[in-house]
């Protein structure tokens, strides 16, 4: 998922409520979060308290700071698909984004990748004016946008695009996490979510549901056709069978 916030944002939303728990309320009630999420925003920011300096940065603090991002504003989901991946293949594209430590402007205890290591995670952090550029660069090369249209295939492309504007329109970086929402492609109202299920935009689990069916429902026709080139065979012998006595 995708989730615009400025750096002001992750100090004021996250981190200042690390050392505050006053914050918690006092946001709450300037952005109109409900009390339900407000819970869930103090458990949260309750969990990264009880983080441990030798825990993984990107499997924590990171992590919690983009469901906490969800609690105050849209984010957006893109299936199996990351920029953490194409910075994987190609190392240059990491020139796009911005370390935590430079995010923060301090040192950090936690060993820290800056990218996406493995499930629950939080990604790569693309600051503002970085944004703006790797939307030109879209634009404007080719080869930019075959690359981001390879790594975000089945059309979430559209989807990091959107969370992109989203971020330019706010004057915002754009954060990435995994596992913040697990979309249910059959039934898309059970899917868990860490964060604000409501402020996912809906774009990306529709799509998600979509090439689902599509896929169960290929499925399905390849089973049927299978089954039916079975059927004759299988009458066939039955046939001989008879014919021949065995």
């Amino acid at each position: 998922s995708f989730h615009p916030i400025s750096k002001l944002e992750i100090q004021t939303w996250y981190f200042d409520a690390l050392n505050d728990d006053a914050k918690i309320d006092a946001l709450a009630s300037e952005y109109g979060i409900e009390d339900f999420y407000k819970d869930k925003y103090r458990d949260t920011v309750r969990i990264g308290r009880e983080t441990s300096d030798s825990e993984n940065f990107d499997k924590t603090h990171s992590y919690y700071t983009a469901v906490v991002q969800g609690f105050f504003r849209t984010f957006y989901y893109a299936r199996g698909a990351a920029f953490s991946f194409l910075i994987e293949e190609k190392p240059e594209y990491g020139g796009y984004t911005e370390g935590w430590r430079s995010i923060l402007g301090r040192d950090i205890a936690n060993p820290v990748e800056n990218i996406i290591i493995e499930n629950y995670c939080g990604g790569v952090y693309i600051p503002a004016e970085q944004v703006i550029r790797l939307l030109l660069d879209y634009e404007g090369d080719p080869e930019i946008r075959r690359d981001i249209d390879g790594v975000f295939g089945g059309g979430f492309h559209r989807i990091f695009l959107k969370a992109l504007n989203a971020a330019k329109e706010l004057g915002s970086g754009l954060l990435e996490a995994t596992e913040v929402i697990e979309p249910d492609p059959i039934n898309l109202n059970a899917s868990a979510c860490y964060s604000n299920l409501f402020h996912c935009d809906t774009e990306g689990p529709l799509l998600f549901a979509d090439i689902a069916a599509r896929q169960i429902a290929e499925t399905i026709a390849a089973s049927e056709k299978t089954d039916a080139e079975k059927e004759p065979a299988q009458k066939k012998k039955g046939f001989f069978q008879k014919l021949f006595g065995k």
